[in-house]
């Protein structure tokens, strides 16, 4: 793989790779650990977790959740379109991170303006939601079955087979 630099200055060597392959695979290890991983002191893998950081690859952490488990049994797809322009979309999405049930929003092209990703715990909860969704704009709605590809890690070979699209 080539070295690649991102915006920050930092760059993406095979050490760098091999310590957000390993975070990604358990963010939970210790510096010391990950430093026997990739072969370097502790002091030097905090530095290098430290300047991802700092550049925005590395931007954050967190535990999975099975949403299921917790009471949360329902996944859905909400396609929304609103009208309008940029004022009407800063405001659709102020008023969708107030819905608690939205779990991620994307912004996308196309004919709709917006692909969110909400858990109910019933259909009459789901009704509810799809309510509150119609007062921003047109809604489409599926129930998500099984999420074959959950959370994909990125690995280095994966990203410079892309680099041929480029």
């Amino acid at each position: 793989m080539t070295r690649k630099t991102v915006s920050d200055g930092i760059e993406l060597d095979a050490i760098a790779w091999k310590i957000l392959e390993g975070l990604q695979q358990n963010a939970r290890q210790s510096f010391a650990e990950l430093g026997r991983r990739v072969g370097l002191s502790t002091p030097a893998v905090a530095e290098r977790v430290h300047r991802l950081e700092e550049a925005g690859v590395i931007t954050g952490y967190h535990a999975s959740v099975n949403t299921a488990k917790v009471g949360v049994p329902i996944r859905v797809l909400v396609r929304l379109t609103i009208p309008g322009g940029e004022l009407r979309v800063s405001r659709t999405v102020a008023a969708l991170k107030e819905l608690s049930e939205i779990s991620r929003c994307h912004r996308i092209t196309g004919a709709e303006s917006f692909v969110i990703e909400a858990d109910v715990v019933s259909i009459r909860h789901l009704e509810a939601l799809i309510d509150r969704l119609s007062g921003l704009g047109a809604t489409s709605t599926s129930t998500v079955l099984s999420s074959p590809v959950e959370r994909r890690e990125y690995k280095a070979g994966n990203i410079a087979a892309f680099e041929k699209y480029q």
